[in-house]
């Protein structure tokens, strides 16, 4: 028996170029959307707040400057 992975692996080595850059696209959208939604609950829970209190610090040493 096939596992879902295999079953899908199969399926896309049959699809037609056109249709697997279709794919390719899709694919490629929702890894953005997922990403995009981690780094929204990453933000919201805190997680990154040491990245900014970093670039702050090194603001007010003079390591880095304002854009």
């Amino acid at each position: 028996m096939l596992t879902a992975v295999e079953e899908i692996e199969s399926a896309i080595l049959k699809l037609s170029p056109r249709e697997l850059s279709h794919l390719a696209k899709w694919v490629l959208d929702l890894d953005e959307q997922n990403w995009d939604k981690q780094i929204e609950q990453d933000i919201s829970a805190g997680k990154l707040d040491f990245l900014a209190q970093e670039a702050f610090a090194e603001l007010e040493s003079g390591k880095s400057r304002m854009l």
